[in-house]
């Protein structure tokens, strides 16, 4: 059973970090891609980050570059995302994805806010 768990959103205000935390289960996850995604009230959900199953291959949304890191530990089966320099633009709801044969599998999300 693919399980996906996100921690690590909250309140921050412009300027500030978090970092985001994925923790997966149900599959090999050495051998996957994955990804960040977020959504935010009245709107489309969009890809923020990806990283290649080895880790060395990362791709960023325009609107993160520069800005968010996305990482990987195997031995914690893990995927992060460091978001640095927020903005109140970035407030929405984050989610990690990973696409396993012709399923996509969600988290169940976790807010992020960026307000003063």
């Amino acid at each position: 059973q693919v399980q996906l768990v996100e921690s690590g959103g909250g309140l921050v205000q412009p300027g500030g970090s978090l970092r985001l935390s994925c923790t997966v289960s149900g599959f090999t996850f050495s051998s996957y891609s994955m990804n960040w995604h977020r959504q935010a009230p009245g709107k489309e959900r969009e890809l923020v980050a990806a990283i290649g199953s080895a880790g060395g291959i990362t791709n960023y949304a325009d609107s993160v570059k520069g800005r968010f890191t996305i990482s990987r530990d195997s031995a914690k089966n893990t995927v992060y995302l460091q978001m640095n320099s927020l903005k109140p633009e970035d407030t929405a709801v984050y989610y990690c994805n990973v696409n396993r044969d012709t399923t996509r599998y969600w988290g169940q999300g976790t807010q992020v806010t960026v307000t003063s």
